[in-house]
């Protein structure tokens, strides 16, 4: 079992920078593939980035790539994810999500196994 716990959601202005953070708790975490996904008010949960267990392999989605990093410290158990450039199209919950196995640039949420509870990012125009 792996926990999730998100932090660092907020608001900001367009154009600003936002870093949000998702700490992992329970069994061997760090070998598990890391994801974010996001979800606007109406619309379905999207995948935003992943990154794999070394941080060897990382994939983003086209609305956010060259403005958001995915990153991972293993000893902290922790994920990031670097919001820069933001934009009021990047308002959402964001939700960080583990999966054990499978390719890191599948965008399917449905592969992940645990996710967190969502913090809310606004941007304002």
């Amino acid at each position: 079992q792996v926990q999730l716990v998100e932090s660092g959601g907020g608001l900001v202005q367009t154009g600003g920078s936002l870093r949000v953070s998702c700490a992992a708790s329970g069994r061997t975490s760090s070998n598990y593939i890391m994801g974010w996904f996001r979800q606007a008010p109406g619309k379905e949960r999207e995948f935003v980035a992943a990154v794999s267990a070394s941080s060897g392999i990382r994939a983003y989605a086209d609305s956010v790539r060259g403005r958001f990093t995915i990153s991972r410290d293993n000893a902290k158990n922790t994920v990031y994810l670097q919001m820069n450039s933001l934009k009021p199209e990047d308002t959402a919950v964001y939700y960080c999500a583990a999966k054990r196995s499978g390719i890191t640039t599948s965008r399917a949420a449905r592969e992940y196994e645990y996710w967190g509870q969502g913090t809310q990012v606004t941007v304002s125009s």
